[in-house]
């Protein structure tokens, strides 16, 4: 899942080294905690916040199978 947000954000932002994917993981969901250089936080949100519902719709997607239920949140 990991992998698969920071290939989703890559190609979004100019700083792609500053992309840092952090996991907690608790008894009943595991959180996502995406981070990257301040210039790029705007372009990661977008416009009324559509790009980062996008990412989150696909990543919860791809975790719909899983027994925990993943969250992922933008710093």
């Amino acid at each position: 899942m990991k992998a698969l947000i920071e290939t989703i954000v890559t190609p979004l932002v100019d700083h792609p080294d500053d992309i840092q994917v952090d996991v907690n993981e608790e008894d009943h969901k595991v959180v996502y905690h995406l981070s990257v250089h301040p210039d790029d936080v705007g372009k990661v949100i977008g416009k009324n916040g559509r790009i980062a519902k996008a990412i989150r719709t696909v990543v919860y997607a791809a975790g719909s199978d899983a027994e925990k239920r993943i969250y992922l949140d933008i710093m």
